[in-house]
C-alpha cells in the first residue's frame, strides 16, 4: 500500500532507470527526485526537471538525501541540507552544461576546453566538500575559496550573473540592507578581476590583516637543477645568497648544497630537491639593486690540477668560481609567472686568489680582467619563482613547503613585520681578513682559520655552527685556504645559532692553521683570536667590526683551561680591561678581523634599555633613563615590551609626583611605537598585558591628571608634537586608565567612584572645548584636532566597562555635536576626518545598542544632511548611511527601528534625492562631453547614494509615506519632491547604474521602485487630478512606468527557463503589476488625456510590443481611449494616426513586435472600435496599421536575419510602396528611399540605386525654400538639396554604364547653372555630358538576361507571398546560376519543373515552391530599331531597358503529328507578361501585372523565319560590301550561303514548300492564301538575296576556295529551279521596292552538338568545323553553359576547311533573340561568340526583324517533335514578338524653352516642345510629375566599325547592356566615297545579280514635319547622299499602315527664330 514518506522526501538517481511500464518514471543519472510516496521498495515522485509528471521508481536506485521542507504559500518546498556552496556548485553545473555544449556549436574552441577543464574541477571539489568530516575548518575555507573562484570565472566568460557572497556562500537579498547587498556586489566583483588576472589561482593573494597597515612580504623560491659540465672531481659546496650591490652587502642568510666529486647530491635524502625559499623579502627590498650570488668551494688538493701539492689525504677547502644574477632582469619574468622558471648562471673563475672575495662585485661590475670562464657552457642551472604572502598561509598551501626539501633562508636582521612569539637568537658572523707574519718562511702562508664556541670551562657547545640553510649545525668550522697569502681577505660568512642560556658566558675562539703542501701535509697551529659573546654589562657583542688580538701559539698547545687566555684582552676596547698573560704571548705584528650582527628577540646591545630595566640601581638616574628611552629602536623595545611596561608603572607607583610627566611621555612613546606597521602585531601583546599582567591599580589616576593637561595645553600651545602623540595613544591610554580603575576599585569595593566619574566628565569637557575652536590659521590645533577625532571612537568599549550606555551615549553625542558644521580649511580636509570619526562611532558596538542610537542618530543624521547639502565627502556620507542602513536591517525587529526611520526620513530623503539628481547630472554631462561616463561619479558615487536610497525606501511603511506627506507645506513642494524622485527612479532605469550582470541588484531595486511607486500613485491622484492637474507630474510618472516595464532585467522571456522560474517563483511577473497601476492611473485621468495625445503614444506603443500577453491585453485598449478622446476634441485622430505609424516603424526595426502581437492589436482594438460611431474610419485605420506591421515583420525578418539582398531589397521595396500609396507618409517614404539605395549601393546596383534615389529628387524642386536637416543631409535650402542628389544620380547612373538616363539629368542641370550663369558649373557638367555621349559609342555593355520567378506557398514573406516576378540578372548570370542563387536564398523551398501555373493546393500550402524560366524583353522603343541611321550601340540599349513587357513560349502540335514534315502542326504558345513597373527600376525586379497568351500557327512561324533569314542575309552581304575583310576573308559569309543553299539537315524551304505550297493545304487553308503568297515572296527575295550575296562571294573568294564556291552555286541554281514551280513569273523578280531593312542582332547558339551562327545551325559531329568546338548540354530548368571566350577566335577566319564529307548542313533558324528562353528552349548564347562574330559583323549591320508584326501573322517551324522530358532538345525557331509603341527614342538635342519658362525635367515643361517625346525613363506611380528623359541621336551617318578583333569586356557594368564597338571607325560618308573611286567593281552590270542602292534621302521627313538640322551644313537639313546596299520594298510584307520615319528634332541650343 502506498504510504506518504516523511524523512524520505528528495533523492538523487544513481543508476539510469528505464522501464517499459507505463507508470515508471525514467531517471538519468544524477537527476534530482521529489518522492512523495513509498510502497514495498518502489518510491513514486516526480524529477525537479519534469515536476508536472509523476511515476514510480525502484528505491535501490536512489540515493536519499536529507532535506526539510517548507511552506511557501500553498506549496511546500523540499530543500537539501547541505552546504550552501555545494549547492550552488550543483546548479550551476547544469546551467553551465547546455551552454558548454552551445561554445562548441560557435566554435568557441579555447574557452569550450577550459570551461570543461573548470567543470572538471568544480565536481573534484564538490566531491571533497561533500566529505567535509575529513578536512580541517582551514581547509574547508580554501576549498570553498576555491570553489567560488572558479564559479565567478565561468559565469563571468558564460555572460551569466554575478553571485554576490558572503563568507563563500551566496546572501538572501532579502536578509541583509540594500548597502550590504551593493558592497558585496563590489567585493566579488573584485574578486572575479583578481581571479581573472590570476588565472584562477586563488594561491596568489595578498598576506592577511589590513594591506593599508602591514606590507606584503615577498619570497624566493630558488631551486638548483645541475651543475653543468661539472669537471672539478672533487667535492664541492654552492652557496647562494642575495647580495644588494647598490649598498655593498648581503641581506640574506646562505643556502647551501653540497655535491660529490661525481657531481651527485651527497646527502641522499635531497635527491628529488635541491631549494631554498628566501623569505620575508619586504616592497622596499624588491626595490634593490638585487644579484643573486653563488660561489662554489672545492674541497680536495691545494691545487687543482697539481697532484705534487701536498698528499693525497689531506684535504683543502679552496675557492673555485663564482655566479651572479641580477634580479633586475629576471624579476618582472617571474612576477608575471605562477610557476618555476629556470634560468642559467654562468661561473667564473677568479683570476687572483687575494681578490677572492670581491669576485661577486667584479662580475656585477663586469671587471672581465680579474675573472675568466672556464668554458662557454659551464654554469649552474637553476628555477626561480616569486611567492607573495604570509608564509604559514602558503605553507598550508603548497604541501611541499612542509616536506622538509625547502630550506628556509631568513633574512638578516628582522623582517618589516615582526611577529610576536617568532624566538629568535641568531649571531652572523664573518671572517674579513687578517694580517700574519711569514714565520721565517720562503713564500707565504696558507693559513686556515679553525671556529669554535666554548663555554667558560673550555667545553665545546654542540651544533651552534651553521654554514649554510639545507645542512646542519657543526660544531666547529674550517675555513677555506687562500694560497701562499699572508693578508687573506676571506669574506666568508656563518651564522651561530647559540641558545640564550648559553650565551652568557660562551666566547668565539679563532685558531689560525698553516697548510703545509709538503709530503706529509700538516696544518700547523700557529696563532689564535678570542672574544666573548656578551660583555660584563650584560650587552652583546656589537653589530661592528671587531679587530681581534692575534696570541702565538703551536701545534702542541692545548686550551685546556681557558681562563689562561679569557683574561687576556682580545681586542684594543679590552685592553685595559685584560691582565697581561703569562702562557700567551701577543703578536704585535698579526691582526684578525671579524664583523658580527646579531639577531635576537631576547639579547640587546642596547645600554639605555638596560638602563631602564635596572632602574632601581641607578635612582638617582631615573630622569635621564627614561628620557632616553625615546632613543632605543623599535626593535628593542618590542623584544622586551612587558618588562618596559612593568618598569615604567613601578617607577609610576613609586614616586608618582615626580615620575608621573616622564612616566606619561615614555608609555605615549611605546603606545605609538605599536601603531607603525612593522610593530603592529605587537598590539596583541600589548592588551594581553594589560588584561593579565598589569597591577597598576593607582595609576588611572596620575594617567587621568596628564591626560587632561595635555588636552588642556592644547588650546594654548605653539608646538603640539608631543599633545598630538598623546591624542592619538587615547586609545591604550584609556585602556590603562579603565584597567587600573577596576583594579582600584575590586581592591577597596568602588572606593572613590564618583571623582573618577567627575574627572573622566571633567576629561570630556575639555575634550569637547579643543575640537569646538575654529581656527584656520592654526595648523597646529587642527592637527591635534585631527588626532582627537581618529582615536575618539576606540575609547567607546572601554568606556562601557565604566558607564553605562546612556551615559558613554552622551559622551559622543555632546562631543560629535561640539564639533563646526563646516569647516573650510584649504589643504586640509577636516571634514573628511570628522565624517571618518562618525563612521567609526556608527560601527562602533555602542551605536548596535536601540537606547544609545535614540541619542547618538540625530546629531550623526545632522551632520550628514550638512555635508550631503554643501556636496562635500559624498563617498564618507554614503558609507556612514550604508553602516546606518546595515544595522536598522539588523534590528529590524526591534520596535526603535520605526522611530529611527522616521528620523532619517525627515532628515536626509529629500536631500539624498537632490544628491542623486546633481550626480547623474554631472554624470551625463561629462558622458556628453568625453564621450564615456566618468567612473568616479557613476560607479563609486552613484551605486553608493543609489543603494542608500533604494534602502530607506525598503524600510519606509505606509505610515512613513503618509507622515512624509503631510510634512509637506504646499502643493508645490509636493509636486518638487514627486518631480525629483520620479526622476532620480528614470534616471535609474537609463544610465544602467548597476552592471548587466548585477541581476540581483537589478531585481531587487525594481520591486523596491514598484513599491514606492504603488504607495506614491495615490498622493499623485489626490492632489494632481482634475482642476491641481499637473502635466510635469504625470508625464514624468507616465514615462517611469513605460521605462520600468521595458527594462531588460525584467525580460523574463530572453531568460533560461530555470532562472525565469526562479526569479517568477520570488518576484513574480513586476512588468505585469506595473503595467495594471499605469492602467489604473491612466483611467482615473478623465478629460485630463487629451495632453498625453499624440506625446505618450510612442511610449505607450513601445509597452504593448513587450512579449507579454497579459501586458499587451492590458495597453492595447489604451490606443482605443487615446482615439476616442481625440475623435470627441477635433472629430478625427489624425495624431493617433500619424504617431503611431510613426513610432511603430522605429520601435519594429529595434526588434520589438511579432506576429502574435499584429493579430492582438487588431483584434482587441476591432473589438472595441465595434461600439463607436466612428467605426468605419477606425476600423480602416486599424486594418491599414496591422498591414503596415505585416510588411514591417517582413521587413524586419530579412533585415536582421542572414538573408541575401534580393530579400532585402524586395521587403524594402514593398514598404516603401505602401509608405507612398497606402499611408502617404512622406518622411518614412523619404526614410526607406535612402535605406533601399544604401542596400543598392552595397549590392554594386548602381543603376537601381540611381533609380531609388531619383524618387526623393522628383519630390523637390528647383527654389530657394530652406530646408530642415534629414539624415545625413544638412539643413538647406531645397535648391541645393537637389543639385546634391542631382549629382549623386548622374555619378550612379554613369557607374551603372545607363549614360542615357543620366544626359536628361545634366540638361537638368546645366539649364539651372546657366539660369544662375553659374559658368564654371556648367562647363563642368556639359563636358560630362559630352562624355557619355562618347561612352555610349565606345564603351561596351552586357546585355542582361531576364527571368521569371514565381513564389507559390504561404511560407514565402508577405510580400512575396503566391506572387510572380521577372527579374534582371546579373551580369553573365545565365538561367542556372539565376536557380542556384534563388534556391540559395531560400533553402528550404522546392524547384518546381514544369512552367505550368500552379493549383490552388500549392498556393495554400505551408510551403515554399519556387518556378523559374527566362523570358525574352519586348522592348518598347520600336520606332528606333527601325530607323537604319542609329547605331547598334544606342539600339541594343532600348532592347533591354525600359522594359516592361516580356514573353516566352511553347511549342505544342495540334492534331496528329505529321511524322515526314512536322512543320505542318507545330503552334507556339506565347505568354506575354506586363510589370507594374518598367525594368531597370528602383529594384532588380518586378511583380507580374498582367499576363496575356496567344497562339502562332504553322504557316505564320515560317513566315517569320524566312523573313528573318533575308533580314541576316542582307545585313551580312551588306557588311562585305561596304568593308571588305582583311585579307578576303569570307568564311562566314560562306557558311552562311551554303547554310542556306545547302540545307540538307531539315531540308531548308523545301519543307516550308512541302508544308504550305501543297494543293491540299491550299485547298482546305483558303484563308491563308494571302500568307502563302508573302511567304511565295519571301522565297522569291531569299533567292534574289543569295544571288548577290553569291556574286560577292565570287568577288572575295580566296583561289583555294574556288571549289566551294562552284559547288554553291551548282546548288543555289538547283534551289532557284525548285522554286520556279512556285510562283508565277513576274513574281520570279524581286520587288525594286523592296530592301534590306534595319539590321537586327548577329549572335551564336549552341546546343548539345548543333551550333548556331546567327541563323546557321552547324551539326558539327564533336570535331571542329571552322575553329567552333561543340558543346554539349543537358536540358533543366536552368540556361546551358557558355563556353568561354577563346574558344572561338580569329582563327574561324583563317582555318581551311577539313574535308567536304565534314562539310556542315545549315538550315534556317531565327535570330538569338528571337528564340524564346525558357525551359523549353535554351538559351545558347556565348558572349566570347558574340563578341568573335562582332569583330567582322558590325553592330550596324545587324539583321533586324519587324516589330510590328501581328502574333497571328508570325510563323513558327521547327524540325522535330518536342517533348518536356526528352534530354536533348531539338532547336526550334520562334518569331519575334509583337513589341508595342516607343518608350525611350533616343536623347533629343537640347533646345531653349519658351520666355519665362525653364527647362524641366517634368512631362510639363517639355509639354509644347516635346510633346511627341516619350519618355525614357521608367514612369512610377511614385512620383509627383513623369520625368521627361530623351536619348540623344547622333546627326553624323551610321558609323560602322571594321573588322578589328575585339575581346568581351569584363567591367563590371549593370545596365545590362552588351555593345561592342571598335576603336576604329570609318565614316560611312567616307566609306561611299571610296566605294565610287572603285567603279563598277562593285555594281558589275554584267553581274546577274544587280545590287539594289538607296540613300539617307529616301528618310527624308515630309514638309510638314519639323526641320532637321542633324547633318551640319548640307542644305536645308538633307544628309549628303550616301550609297547604301539596300533593298526597299514597295510594300510591307505584312499589311500595316505605313509610318512615315521619325524626324529627328533640332539643333542643341537653336532657339526660335534666334541664334544658339
Amino acid at each position: 500500500m502506498w504510504t506518504p514518506t516523511d524523512d524520505e522526501r528528495l533523492g538523487v538517481a544513481i543508476f539510469t532507470f528505464r522501464s517499459c511500464v507505463p507508470q515508471t518514471l525514467t531517471l538519468e543519472l544524477g537527476e534530482t527526485v521529489h518522492i512523495v510516496e513509498k510502497c514495498d521498495g518502489w518510491f513514486r515522485g516526480f524529477s525537479s526537471r519534469r515536476s508536472n509528471i509523476k511515476g514510480i521508481f525502484p528505491c535501490s536506485y536512489i540515493h536519499l538525501k536529507k532535506c526539510t521542507v517548507t511552506t511557501k504559500g500553498p506549496d511546500k518546498v523540499v530543500v537539501p541540507v547541505e552546504d550552501g556552496v555545494v549547492t550552488e556548485v550543483t546548479s550551476t553545473l547544469r546551467e553551465w552544461a547546455s551552454l558548454w555544449k552551445q561554445l562548441y556549436v560557435r566554435h568557441k574552441v579555447d574557452l569550450f576546453f577550459k570551461v570543461a577543464h573548470v567543470m572538471s574541477e568544480l565536481m573534484e571539489l564538490r566531491k571533497q566538500l561533500t566529505a567535509a568530516s575529513q578536512l580541517t575548518q582551514q581547509q574547508k575555507r580554501d576549498v570553498k575559496r576555491h570553489v567560488t573562484a572558479r564559479l565567478d570565472w565561468g559565469n563571468e566568460h558564460l555572460g551569466l550573473d554575478l553571485v554576490p557572497r558572503k563568507e563563500f556562500e551566496m546572501v538572501d537579498e532579502d536578509q541583509i540592507s540594500v548597502s550590504d547587498l551593493y558592497k558585496m556586489h563590489l567585493s566579488s566583483r573584485n574578486n572575479v578581476q583578481q581571479n581573472s588576472q590570476t588565472n584562477l589561482n586563488p594561491n596568489q593573494k595578498n598576506g592577511g590583516g589590513d594591506p593599508c597597515r602591514v606590507p606584503v612580504a615577498h619570497h624566493l623560491l630558488v631551486n638548483l637543477k645541475s651543475f653543468t659540465y661539472n669537471n672539478i672531481g672533487e667535492d664541492s659546496d654552492i652557496f647562494f645568497w642575495l647580495y644588494d650591490s647598490r649598498e655593498g652587502k648581503s641581506i640574506s642568510e646562505k643556502f647551501l648544497v653540497r655535491l660529490n666529486k661525481n657531481g651527485g647530491v651527497k646527502n641522499p635524502e635531497k635527491l628529488d630537491r635541491l631549494c631554498a625559499l628566501f623569505t620575508d623579502l619586504s616592497n622596499k627590498d624588491m626595490k634593490r639593486d638585487l644579484y643573486i650570488v653563488s660561489q662554489v668551494i672545492r674541497t680536495g688538493r691545494m691545487l687543482l690540477n697539481d697532484h705534487k701539492k701536498g698528499p693525497p689525504h689531506v684535504r683543502y677547502r679552496r675557492p673555485y668560481g663564482c655566479a651572479v644574477l641580477a634580479m633586475s632582469d629576471v624579476l618582472q619574468t617571474i612576477s608575471e609567472l605562477k610557476e618555476e622558471k629556470d634560468f642559467v648562471l654562468k661561473v667564473y673563475m677568479c683570476n687572483n686568489e687575494s681578490e677572492w672575495y670581491q669576485i661577486h662585485e667584479n662580475i656585477i661590475r663586469k671587471s672581465s680582467t680579474k675573472y675568466s670562464a672556464p668554458g662557454n657552457n659551464y654554469g649552474l642551472i637553476i628555477s626561480l619563482q616569486l611567492l607573495r604572502g604570509d608564509l604559514e598561509e602558503l605553507r598550508r598551501e603548497n604541501k611541499w613547503m612542509l616536506s622538509g626539501a625547502v630550506a628556509m633562508t631568513r633574512k638578516l636582521g628582522f623582517p618589516d613585520v615582526i611577529v610576536p612569539g617568532d624566538m629568535r637568537n641568531d649571531l652572523y658572523l664573518t671572517l674579513e681578513r687578517g694580517d700574519f707574519e711569514r714565520g721565517g718562511k720562503s713564500v707565504p702562508k696558507n693559513i686556515e682559520v679553525g671556529i669554535s664556541v666554548l663555554y667558560a670551562d673550555g667545553e665545546l657547545v654542540q651544533d651552534c655552527i651553521n654554514l649554510g640553510c639545507g645542512e646542519p649545525n657543526v660544531a666547529e668550522h674550517r675555513s677555506f685556504v687562500l694560497y701562499h697569502n699572508n693578508s687573506p681577505r676571506w669574506s666568508e660568512a656563518i651564522k651561530l645559532p647559540i641558545p640564550i642560556d648559553q650565551f652568557r658566558g660562551s666566547h668565539l675562539r679563532f685558531e689560525f692553521r698553516h697548510c703545509s703542501t709538503k709530503d706529509k701535509g700538516d696544518k700547523k697551529l700557529f696563532g689564535f683570536s678570542f672574544t666573548p659573546l656578551m660583555r660584563d654589562d650584560g650587552t652583546t657583542l656589537s653589530d661592528q667590526s671587531h679587530e681581534l688580538f692575534v696570541y702565538k701559539c703551536n701545534e702542541n698547545t692545548t686550551f685546556c683551561n681557558p681562563s689562561l687566555y679569557l683574561a687576556l684582552p682580545c681586542c684594543k676596547d679590552h685592553l685595559n680591561l685584560g691582565v697581561p698573560g703569562v702562557a700567551f704571548q701577543r703578536s704585535m705584528r698579526e691582526i684578525f678581523w671579524i664583523s658580527t650582527q646579531l639577531s635576537s628577540t631576547k639579547l640587546t646591545q642596547n645600554v639605555d634599555l638596560l638602563a631602564l630595566l635596572k632602574w632601581k640601581a641607578h635612582t638617582d638616574r631615573v630622569g635621564d633613563i627614561l628620557g632616553r628611552l625615546r632613543h632605543v629602536s623599535g626593535e628593542e623595545v618590542v623584544k622586551f615590551l612587558q618588562d618596559i611596561l612593568d618598569t615604567l608603572f613601578s617607577i609610576l607607583d613609586d614616586n608618582p609626583d615626580k615620575y608621573g610627566p616622564l612616566v606619561f611621555q615614555s608609555l605615549v612613546f611605546v603606545i605609538n611605537l605599536l601603531r607603525d606597521s612593522k610593530y603592529f602585531h605587537f598590539r596583541a601583546v600589548m592588551d594581553t598585558y594589560i588584561h593579565k599582567h598589569f597591577a597598576g591599580a593607582l595609576a588611572y589616576k596620575e594617567l587621568i591628571r596628564c591626560l587632561r593637561w595635555s588636552v588642556e595645553r592644547s588650546a594654548e600651545a605653539t608646538r603640539q608634537d608631543h599633545i598630538q602623540d598623546v591624542m592619538r595613544a587615547l586609545e591604550y591610554l584609556f585602556k590603562f586608565i579603565v584597567q587600573s580603575r577596576s583594579l582600584y576599585s575590586r581592591a577597596t569595593c568602588g572606593m572613590e567612584e564618583e571623582q573618577f566619574r567627575s574627572s573622566i566628565q571633567e576629561l570630556f569637557q575639555s575634550i569637547r572645548f579643543v575640537l569646538s575652536l575654529d581656527r584656520p590659521t592654526c595648523e597646529t590645533l587642527i592637527f591635534t584636532q585631527v588626532a582627537v577625532l581618529n582615536s575618539f571612537p576606540a575609547i567607546f568599549d572601554e568606556l562601557l566597562h565604566m558607564f553605562s550606555v546612556q551615559e558613554v551615549a552622551e559622551f559622543v553625542r555632546g562631543t560629535l555635536a561640539s564639533l563646526p558644521s563646516m569647516l573650510h580649511i584649504p589643504g586640509h580636509s577636516m571634514d573628511a576626518v570628522k565624517l571618518q570619526s562618525i563612521a567609526r562611532t556608527v560601527d562602533s558596538r555602542l551605536f548596535s545598542f536601540p537606547e544609545s542610537r535614540r541619542i547618538i542618530l540625530p546629531v550623526v543624521l545632522h551632520h550628514i544632511h550638512l555635508h550631503l547639502r554643501h556636496q562635500k565627502e559624498l563617498l564618507m556620507c554614503s558609507g556612514v548611511l550604508t553602516s546606518l542602513f546595515s544595522i536598522i536591517k539588523t534590528s529590524s525587529l526591534d520596535a526603535s527601528v520605526q522611530e529611527e526611520v522616521e528620523m532619517m526620513v525627515e532628515s536626509v530623503l529629500e536631500v539624498l534625492l537632490q544628491t542623486l539628481l546633481s550626480i547623474m547630472s554631472k554624470s551625463q554631462s561629462q558622458e556628453a562631453v568625453r564621450g564615456h561616463r566618468c567612473p568616479q561619479c557613476t560607479a563609486e558615487i552613484s551605486g553608493e547614494f543609489v543603494s542608500c536610497l533604494l534602502s530607506l525606501l525598503r524600510h519606509m511603511t505606509d505610515v512613513h509615506f503618509q507622515h512624509l506627506m503631510e510634512n509637506f507645506q504646499s502643493k508645490e513642494v509636493l509636486k518638487e519632491f514627486m518631480m525629483k524622485i520620479w526622476c532620480v527612479f528614470r534616471n535609474l532605469m537609463k544610465l544602467s547604474i548597476f552592471p548587466r550582470d548585477w541581476n540581483v541588484m537589478r531585481l531587487l531595486t525594481s520591486r523596491i521602485i514598484l513599491s514606492t511607486v504603488q504607495r506614491l500613485a495615490p498622493f499623485q491622484l489626490k492632489n494632481f487630478v482634475g482642476a491641481d492637474f499637473d502635466f510635469k507630474v504625470w508625464s514624468s510618472y507616465f514615462s517611469l512606468a513605460v521605462l520600468y516595464i521595458n527594462q531588460p532585467s525584467l525580460q523574463l522571456e530572453n531568460m533560461s527557463p530555470s532562472k525565469r522560474k526562479k526569479i517568477f517563483d520570488k518576484y513574480g511577473d513586476m512588468r505585469v503589476m506595473m503595467t495594471y497601476e499605469l492602467f489604473s492611473m491612466w483611467q482615473n485621468l478623465s478629460e485630463s488625456k487629451i495632453h498625453f495625445i499624440p506625446g505618450m503614444i510612442g511610449p505607450f506603443l513601445g509597452v504593448t510590443l513587450v512579449p507579454q500577453v497579459e501586458v499587451r491585453n492590458i495597453m492595447i485598449p489604451i490606443f482605443h481611449d487615446m482615439m476616442d478622446w481625440e475623435q470627441r476634441k477635433n472629430g478625427n485622430f489624425k495624431q493617433v494616426e500619424a504617431e503611431l505609424i510613426d513610432k511603430l516603424d522605429s520601435l519594429f526595426s529595434e526588434g520589438k513586435g511579432d506576429e502574435n502581437y499584429r493579430e492582438l492589436f487588431s483584434l482587441l482594438l476591432l473589438e472595441k472600435i465595434e461600439q463607436e460611431t466612428w467605426r468605419e474610419t477606425g476600423i480602416s485605420f486599424v486594418t491599414s496599421v496591422t498591414r503596415l506591421m505585416e510588411r514591417l515583420l517582413d521587413y524586419r525578418d530579412c533585415i536582421k536575419g542572414d538573408e541575401l539582398e534580393n530579400k532585402k531589397i524586395g521587403c524594402t521595396v514593398n514598404l516603401l510602396n505602401f509608405y507612398k500609396s497606402e499611408i502617404n507618409k512622406e518622411e518614412m517614404y523619404v526614410r526607406y528611399i535612402h535605406k533601399l539605395c544604401d542596400m543598392h549601393l552595397q549590392a554594386d546596383n548602381y543603376t537601381e540605386a540611381a533609380f531609388t534615389l531619383l524618387l526623393y529628387w522628383e519630390l523637390l524642386h528647383w527654389d530657394e525654400r530652406p530646408i530642415k536637416d534629414l539624415l545625413h543631409y544638412p539643413a538647406q535650402s531645397e535648391w541645393h538639396r537637389k543639385e546634391v542628389l542631382c549629382r549623386k544620380l548622374i555619378h550612379y547612373f554613369n557607374k551603372g554604364k545607363c549614360w542615357e538616363f543620366a544626359i536628361p539629368l545634366c540638361r537638368e542641370l546645366a539649364f539651372q547653372y546657366e539660369s544662375m550663369y553659374d559658368y564654371q558649373s556648367l562647363s563642368w557638367i556639359r563636358k560630362l555630358e559630352a562624355a557619355y555621349f562618347d561612352h555610349i559609342m565606345e564603351h561596351q555593355r552586357l546585355e542582361p538576361e531576364f527571368f521569371r520567378v514565381g513564389f507559390y506557398g504561404r511560407k514565402f514573406p508577405f510580400f512575396l507571398r503566391n506572387k510572380e516576378f521577372v527579374c534582371r540578372g546579373h551580369d553573365y548570370e545565365r538561367l542556372e546560376a539565376f536557380q542556384q542563387r534563388m534556391l540559395g536564398e531560400f533553402p528550404q523551398a522546392i524547384a518546381m519543373q514544369h512552367p505550368n501555373q500552379p493549383d490552388e493546393a500549392i498556393l495554400q500550402c505551408d510551403a515554399q515552391y519556387i518556378q523559374i524560366y527566362a523570358v525574352t524583353p519586348v522592348p518598347e522603343a520600336v520606332t528606333i530599331l527601325q530607323l537604319d541611321q542609329v547605331p547598334e550601340q544606342i539600339k541594343s540599349f532600348y532592347r533591354f531597358n525600359n522594359v516592361r513587357r516580356f514573353r516566352y513560349d511553347r511549342p505544342f502540335h495540334k492534331g496528329p503529328k505529321d511524322r515526314d514534315n512536322e512543320f505542318k502542326s507545330l503552334w507556339i504558345e506565347r505568354t506575354t507578361l506586363i510589370l507594374a513597373h518598367p525594368l531597370p527600376g528602383i529594384s532588380r525586379w518586378f511583380e507580374v501585372e498582367k499576363r496575356e497568351l496567344v497562339e502562332a500557327s504553322p504557316l505564320d512561324n515560317a513566315i517569320s523565319v524566312v523573313e528573318n533569314k533575308n533580314q541576316e542575309l542582307r545585313t551580312l552581304i551588306t557588311c562585305y560590301q561596304l568593308k571588305p575583310p582583311h585579307n578576303n576573308n569570307v568564311n562566314l559569309l560562306s557558311m552562311t550561303l551554303n547554310g542556306v543553299v545547302d540545307a540538307a539537315v531539315n531540308g531548308g524551304i523545301t519543307r516550308y514548300q512541302e508544308a504550305f505550297f501543297d494543293k491540299d493545304y491550299i485547298s482546305t487553308h483558303p484563308q491563308d492564301s494571302d500568307k502563302i503568297t508573302q511567304l511565295k515572296h519571301l522565297m522569291q527575295e531569299q533567292v534574289h538575296t543569295l544571288g548577290s550575296g553569291l556574286a560577292v562571294h565570287d568577288k572575295l573568294v580566296h583561289p583555294e576556295m574556288r571549289p566551294l564556291h562552284k559547288k554553291l552555286m551548282d546548288q543555289f541554281h538547283v534551289m532557284k529551279s525548285s522554286l520556279s514551280h512556285g510562283p508565277s513569273a513576274g513574281s520570279d523578280q524581286p520587288n525594286p521596292t523592296r530592301g534590306i531593312v534595319s539590321p537586327e542582332g548577329f549572335k551564336v547558339h549552341r546546343h548539345s552538338e548543333v551550333e548556331n551562327v546567327g541563323n546557321l545551325l552547324i551539326l558539327a559531329d564533336n570535331k571542329d568545323f571552322y575553329g567552333i568546338q561543340a558543346n554539349h548540354c543537358s536540358s533543366s530548368l536552368s540556361s546551358t553553359h557558355s563556353a568561354s571566350s577563346h574558344l572561338i577566335n580569329s582563327s574561324l577566319w583563317t582555318h581551311k576547311e577539313k574535308s567536304r564529307n565534314n562539310r556542315e548542313m545549315l538550315m534556317l533558324l531565327p535570330p538569338p533573340r528571337e528564340r524564346p528562353n525558357s525551359i523549353l528552349y535554351q538559351n545558347f548564347s556565348e558572349s566570347g561568340q558574340r563578341a568573335f562574330l562582332h569583330q567582322m559583323i558590325s553592330p550596324a549591320c545587324k539583321p533586324s526583324s519587324d516589330p510590328n508584326l501581328s502574333f497571328t501573322e508570325k510563323v513558327v517551324s521547327t524540325p522535330s517533335s518536342w517533348s518536356l522530358d526528352s534530354g536533348t532538345r531539338d532547336v526550334v525557331t520562334v518569331l519575334p514578338a509583337h513589341i508595342a509603341s516607343i518608350r525611350a527614342p533616343p536623347v533629343p538635342p537640347r533646345g531653349a524653352p519658351p520666355h519665362g519658362q525653364y527647362l524641366s525635367m517634368y512631362y510639363g515643361a517639355f509639354h509644347h516642345q516635346l510633346r511627341d517625346l516619350p519618355c525614357a525613363l521608367p514612369v512610377r506611380s511614385l512620383r509627383k510629375s513623369r520625368l521627361q528623359c530623351s536619348l540623344a541621336l547622333p546627326t553624323s551617318p551610321v558609323s560602322i566599325p571594321d573588322h578589328t578583333n575585339s575581346a568581351l569586356s569584363d567591367g563590371n557594368s549593370t545596365s545590362g547592356v552588351l555593345t561592342r564597338s571598335e576603336s576604329n571607325s570609318t565614316d560611312t560618308s567616307e566609306l561611299a566615297g571610296s566605294q565610287a573611286e572603285q567603279g563598277d567593281h562593285w555594281g558589275d552590270p554584267l553581274s546577274p545579280y544587280w545590287l539594289i542602292g538607296y540613300n539617307v534621302s529616301n528618310l527624308r521627313p515630309s514638309p510638314s514635319a519639323p526641320h532637321f538640322h542633324g547633318f551640319g551644313s548640307h542644305g536645308e537639313g538633307s544628309p549628303p547622299c550616301c550609297q547604301y546596299l539596300h533593298y526597299i520594298p514597295t510594300h510591307s510584307p505584312l499589311d500595316r499602315p505605313s509610318e512615315p520615319p521619325p524626324t529627328l528634332p533640332r539643333k542643341p541650343y537653336f532657339r526660335e527664330g534666334g541664334s544658339p
